[in-house]
């Protein structure tokens, strides 16, 4: 499938925010990394707060995409969760990574604007109520904290992975939340 210039826009602009960051996305530094031609990036998205706007719905396009529960393998037991969360850490620091930095940089830059952060809080959520399914179907008891507290942990050892090590062993940690949390 050839993807269209709006999907070629909002691909770059990812791209360009996981890489340098909310002050880079311009119109023109997109069209630029997209190979578009000058102002085709501002013929979808007029303003600033649009490109920003499409770039987290698409975000959140993109994630759920990914999550499916077609695709995704059942868990029903402490160690298919234990590699289940290993798996998604290790694709959101991997092939996933310019786009786990753009959802980070644009979760810092939109905090305070209830309108474009929006849809990555309500795919926060849905992501949350989803673990929380799992944690419950494993049999983790109170499955709001224990949710809460594995997503903590994947959200700070995916920062240090994407920051400052990028070479760390995520699994040892991720192991013995779980099985503390598990109560085995």
């Amino acid at each position: 499938m050839v993807a269209t210039t709006r999907q070629r826009a909002l691909e770059a602009a990812v791209e360009l925010l996981g890489a340098e960051g909310i002050r880079a996305l311009t119109h023109a530094r997109v069209d630029e990394r997209a190979g578009l031609p000058l102002g085709s990036t501002s013929n979808w998205f007029r303003t600033r707060r649009s490109l920003i706007g499409g770039v987290v719905d698409w975000i959140a396009e993109q994630e759920r995409a990914d999550l499916e529960p077609a695709g995704m393998p059942e868990i029903r037991g402490v160690e298919e969760l234990i590699d289940g969360l290993c798996a998604m850490v290790e694709l959101q620091a991997g092939p996933f990574a310019a786009r786990t930095r753009a959802r980070y940089a644009l979760f810092l830059e939109l905090a305070g604007d209830p309108g474009l952060g929006e849809p990555l809080r309500r795919q926060r959520r849905e992501f949350e109520r989803w673990t929380e399914g799992i944690v419950t179907a494993v049999g983790i008891m109170d499955p709001v904290p224990a949710t809460r507290a594995l997503m903590a942990l994947g959200d700070g050892l995916l920062l240090h992975r994407l920051t400052v090590d990028p070479g760390l062993e995520m699994r040892p940690a991720i192991e013995r939340t779980v099985r503390a949390l598990a109560g085995s």
